[in-house]
C-alpha cells in the first residue's frame, strides 16, 4: 500500500485569517517502508512573514522572495500525492492550509477520507502522555538531534518513523509476525519404514565414577559436609 507522509510550514495559524502556505515536504511509503521518493517545495506566500512564524521555521521574506507561487507547483504536487492516504501530525491543520490553497485556485480539496492523523493515533496508543512530534521521537528512540528549527521535509521524515512505530513497529511488512507454518505430514508409507532409534544411556562408567571420587578427595572442608 502506498502512503504519503507530509508536513507544512505556514505564515501563521489560520488560512481564513490571511495566512499562507510557505513550505511543503512529503515522502512516499510503500508497505510502511520509505521508497526514497519525496516532494519538497518552498512557496512565496505573497505576504510578509510574521516574526513569530519565522522564529518557528526560520523562513524569511528575503529567502522566500524568489520562490515559486503555490499555483506554479500545484500540478506537480497533486501528481506526487496521487490518490494515496495522506499522513500528517495534527492533520486537520495541514489539510486546512492545503485545501485553502487548492480552493483559492478553484481546485478540488483533499477529501477527509484520505486523512491519517498521527496525533489521534498517538492519543489512542499513549493516553495521558505527551503527543508532540518531539515527544514521540523521544518515546520511540528516533534521533532528532539535527532538528534545530521546524522544517516540512525534515518533520515528514521524522513523522514517517513515528508513524511506523504507532502502527506496529519496524517489523511491519516483513512477515515476522505471521503464524508458523505447520510441518508437512509424513506419508504413511514412509512412516512405516522408519525404525526407532535404540535408547541412549548416559550413566557414567566405573572409571568416570572413580575419577570423580578421587577429585572430591582433593577438596578440603567441602561445603556439603559442613554442619547445617
Amino acid at each position: 500500500m502506498r502512503e504519503i507522509v507530509f508536513d507544512t510550514e505556514t505564515t501563521g495559524l489560520s488560512f481564513s485569517a490571511g495566512d499562507r502556505l510557505v513550505e511543503f515536504g512529503a515522502i512516499e511509503l510503500v508497505h510502511r517502508v520509505p521508497t526514497g521518493a519525496r516532494f519538497h517545495r518552498y512557496f512565496n506566500p505573497e505576504r510578509a512573514m510574521p516574526a513569530e512564524a519565522q522564529a518557528v521555521h526560520g523562513l524569511s521574506d528575503a529567502f522566500l522572495a524568489d520562490k515559486p507561487l503555490f499555483a506554479d507547483e500545484v500540478a506537480a504536487l497533486l501528481d506526487f500525492l496521487g490518490d494515496s492516504p495522506l499522513v500528517a501530525h495534527n492533520a486537520g491543520f495541514d489539510f486546512g492550509f492545503m485545501n485553502g490553497e487548492l480552493r483559492r485556485l478553484g481546485l478540488a480539496p483533499l477529501g477527509p477520507d484520505r486523512m491519517v492523523d498521527t496525533l489521534q493515533l498517538a492519543r489512542v496508543r499513549h493516553p495521558g502522555a505527551k503527543h508532540t512530534l518531539d515527544a514521540l521521537c523521544s518515546r520511540y528512540g528516533i534521533d532528532r538531534s539535527h532538528r534545530v528549527l521546524h522544517g516540512a521535509l525534515l518533520d515528514a521524515e521524522l513523522l514517517a518513523q513515528v508513524y511506523v512505530e504507532l502502527t506496529g513497529g519496524r517489523q511491519i511488512g516483513l512477515g515476522l509476525a505471521e503464524a508458523a507454518v505447520a510441518p508437512e505430514p509424513v506419508p504413511a508409507a514412509a512412516a512405516a519404514h522408519r525404525q526407532a532409534r535404540p535408547p541412549r544411556h548416559f550413566a557414567p562408567s566405573d572409571a568416570e565414577r572413580a575419577a570423580h571420587a578421587a577429585f572430591l578427595e582433593t577438596i578440603k572442608a567441602p561445603l556439603w559436609l559442613a554442619d547445617g
